[in-house]
């Protein structure tokens, strides 16, 4: 998934930009209106989130994302290439599938559509730049592991550990190809006194600081709760998906996305214990898929928020 991302924005990399994580003007390099960027970014993002739905539905249960071709699950029958259009092809069904006439989940519809409309955000956000293919494929691993934590209560190895990898060689290469800073943390400490050193390893020391924040610190946390309680905090899933997302967004971006995952984790958790006439307070949340719009949020919006928060509330 990763990979295919990457590659079909692969010419995207021949552009550079004198700023970093500014966006540029889609109609500056291709001559042709930002309209159509951005309608030919929902078109791929909707199609990407088509092929989504197959890793959701497939790697929990151990198959594989490429053979055979697409089928209902209920009676096995192969899904026409004109059903299989992303969020038109459920509509067209009626929401049930041509053979056996059994519902489809309103799941595949509205994972195309969400990938669709977050890839537009990170369009408009990052810009056509050549951080854009590593925003895309960031976003759509994030989605592919929320939603399968929400049905499965589980973040696969199969997912975050090439997450891992991939963001780590990322960290690494785009330094020595463009010999520029597009992911930040340099400004900050304690990288920012490594100005003497190669780009390329300020950024691998700000994937690993980012990955110690991430996972590491989720990690603590469990650890200490488990101490404290006897019980598990939350999956070593989590710490796992932390780590790759760390490694791509630094230590600061990463204890936000943390921040955000606790707060929205809290309110839905609080939400649903107030609904329950025992109150049992052990109820389990699949805390995912929180990381996962806390890592999103952290990535488009982040630094205004870190900014917003320092001006409005510290001296």
């Amino acid at each position: 998934m990763l990979v295919a991302s990457f590659i079909s924005f692969a010419s995207f990399l021949y552009f550079r930009t004198s700023s970093p994580m500014i966006p540029s003007s889609f109609e500056t390099y291709t001559g042709l209106p930002d309209l159509i960027g951005y309608i030919f970014t929902f078109l791929f993002g909707s199609a990407v989130g088509s092929f989504l739905n197959v890793v959701i539905h497939r790697v929990p249960r151990g198959e594989s994302i490429v053979l055979p071709n697409s089928a209902c699950p209920k009676c096995g029958n192969a899904i026409k290439a004109y059903d299989n259009i992303p969020i038109l092809g459920w509509l067209m069904l009626g929401g049930k599938c041509r053979n056996c006439k059994e519902p489809i989940t309103f799941r595949y519809p509205a994972v195309e559509l969400f990938t669709g409309l977050v890839w537009v955000v990170v369009f408009w956000q990052i810009g056509f730049t050549p951080m854009l293919p590593v925003a895309f494929a960031f976003v759509s691993a994030i989605i592919a592991l929320m939603f399968i934590d929400v049905e499965h209560m589980i973040l696969p190895n199969v997912i975050t550990y090439p997450f891992l990898v991939i963001a780590f060689a990322v960290r690494i290469i785009f330094p020595l190809v463009f010999a520029t800073d597009y992911f930040g943390d340099s400004a900050y400490a304690p990288l920012v006194g490594m100005s003497g050193y190669p780009l390329w390893i300020v950024s691998l020391t700000g994937a690993i600081l980012g990955a110690l924040a991430g996972g590491g610190s989720l990690w603590l946390v469990g650890a200490i709760w488990k101490a404290l309680r006897g019980v598990d905090a939350m999956g070593l899933g989590d710490v796992k998906m932390m780590l790759g997302v760390g490694a791509i967004l630094g230590w600061r971006l990463s204890i936000l996305s943390i921040f955000i995952a606790a707060f929205a984790g809290a309110v839905i958790g609080i939400a649903l214990v107030a609904k329950q006439k025992d109150r049992d307070m052990q109820t389990q949340i699949p805390f995912g898929i929180f990381l996962g719009i806390g890592s999103i949020v952290a990535l488009l919006f982040g630094e205004t928020l870190i900014a917003w928060y320092v001006n409005t509330f510290l001296p």
